[in-house]
């Protein structure tokens, strides 16, 4: 039943079929039966049973990224300098779950401390594509994505700092949904950068997203970025009326020429999807967004993600936080906890980010990546005034196999594989759909939108999710 779309298992529920202590028996079992192969979870709560709520989504089980504080549950961001750490207090989104009733059954495996994107480098080992295991689920919320596809739990929440929603739920099959900038409250996420980190959740289809939206969204004190609450419901406002909605796609993107058949079949399924757009009403025009522009994207992204992380990250020292490593004195115990409690991955990021930040270097690279930021957001408000939102395909290629070296100079990386980010550096509601299948494996297009404009991202993607035939998909695993 936890493979079942959220009105099922709340219909269920409410007949009297089932009870919230069997669906919750039936996540855990499969959250076993699953975690050596697939390794979602860092935690498995066994004894974590429904207490009330009479939301939607009360009595349901769902699975925390573990960057995401949890009262008294261990909470480690899947690195070994936190592998201990319990926290004293509850994240506001955790809380809010809480409040509707629904019930966490486990703490998901990310990339260490939320910096990577392909799941496998969290400290408890890597997590494997329930739809083929020598492949890559993508990350950071590889876990949270996993647990999805594998139909463990029926939502999940993670959160997106580049494309860390979006892209492993586009490789799992999924729905994945990244809100406008503040729309949901990150009191106690462990913050990554903070000008670019979101709270996102994954579900099996856009109506259940909104579900979990419409209890999650809202101002929150404790988050000075957080938005006040728009006082509607995403789920009622679903199947709005969309015809004369105008998307417009990035040429340059589209256009990439690659001797790869696997691209050459996403962009077929693209046009594919653009051509059941324009049947549902939706106007649909190619639009030059600008090489350089593009081109800009991922470095920018490089320079102030580890310039913020490295601030951000500056605590995680044995002292006050951290599994300290004593030394002869403070600079030495600083020195071995870091050297240990870190991977090499993430060491490289604090050096760029430490260089990026140093007097001398702060305007030719950090000021100066914030600039462009600017102009590539300037660019998305621009196209706003004439069209309702950005849809392009979610990636560049299906889920990559493990051992398969990716070219990170190409175009289709550079250009096709970044303009996820675009929704970061502007705060852009953005929402990856499955849209069909590459090599026997999932692909997805992502619909992005006006700041603000949640509930008409929602409603788009919605009506394209209704005629692409990929609704509540399970990954057929082995």
């Amino acid at each position: 039943m936890t493979d079942k779309l959220i009105d099922e298992i709340r219909n269920s529920l409410d007949s009297g079929e089932i009870t919230s202590d069997v669906l919750f028996d039936e996540a855990i079992s499969k959250a076993y039966k699953y975690q050596n192969d697939y390794n979602c979870f860092v935690t498995i709560l066994d004894n974590n049973r429904f207490v009330s709520g009479n939301s939607v989504i009360s009595g349901i089980p769902y699975a925390l990224k573990d960057n995401i504080s949890t009262k008294g549950i261990l909470t480690t961001g899947s690195s070994n300098i936190l592998k201990d750490y319990i926290p004293l207090y509850d994240a506001t989104v955790y809380k809010k779950l809480k409040e509707a009733g629904a019930v966490l059954m486990g703490k998901t495996v990310l990339d260490e401390l939320a910096m990577g994107g392909t799941g496998t480098t969290g400290h408890t080992g890597i997590v494997r594509n329930p739809w083929d295991k020598n492949r890559m689920i993508g990350g950071s919320s590889a876990g949270s994505a996993a647990s999805v596809a594998l139909g463990i739990v029926p939502f999940a929440i993670g959160s997106d700092t580049g494309d860390s929603v979006r892209k492993p739920a586009a490789y799992g099959g999924i729905v994945g949904y990244k809100p406008t900038y503040g729309r949901v409250s990150r009191y106690g996420l462990f913050a990554f950068a903070s000008s670019l980190d979101h709270v996102g959740v994954f579900a099996r289809s856009v109506k259940d997203v909104s579900y979990v939206m419409d209890n999650i969204k809202g101002y929150d004190a404790k988050d000075m970025t957080s938005l006040p609450d728009e006082d509607i419901s995403y789920v009622d406002n679903l199947d709005n009326d969309i015809k004369g909605r105008k998307l417009f796609y990035i040429k340059e993107a589209i256009d990439i020429e690659s001797n790869s058949n696997e691209l050459k079949n996403i962009i077929s399924n693209f046009k594919d999807v653009i051509n059941k757009c324009i049947e549902l009403g939706f106007e649909v025009e190619e639009v030059s967004f600008g090489r350089e522009l593009l081109e800009a994207v991922y470095p920018v992204y490089n320079v102030i993600s580890c310039a913020e992380a490295t601030s951000n990250n500056s605590n995680l020292t044995g002292i006050p936080f951290g599994n300290r490593i004593e030394g002869n004195d403070v600079n030495d115990i600083i020195m071995k906890t870091r050297t240990n409690g870190f991977s090499e991955l993430i060491k490289r990021r604090f050096v760029i980010g430490s260089y990026v930040l140093q007097k001398e270097n702060q305007d030719k690279l950090f000021l100066n990546a914030g600039r462009v930021r600017r102009l590539i957001v300037d660019r998305m408000n621009e196209l706003f005034k004439k069209y309702d939102g950005l849809i392009m395909p979610t990636t560049s290629d299906i889920a990559p196999l493990f051992d398969k070296a990716s070219d990170k100079l190409s175009e289709e990386y550079l250009i096709l594989g970044n303009h996820l980010i675009i929704g970061n550096f502007g705060g852009f509601p953005s929402i990856s759909i499955p849209s069909g299948f590459v090599n026997d494996m999932p692909v997805s297009v992502n619909i992005t939108g006006r700041v603000k404009e949640d509930c008409l991202v929602l409603n788009m993607a919605n009506k394209l999710e209704s005629v692409l035939g990929c609704k509540g998909m399970v990954a057929k695993h082995e």
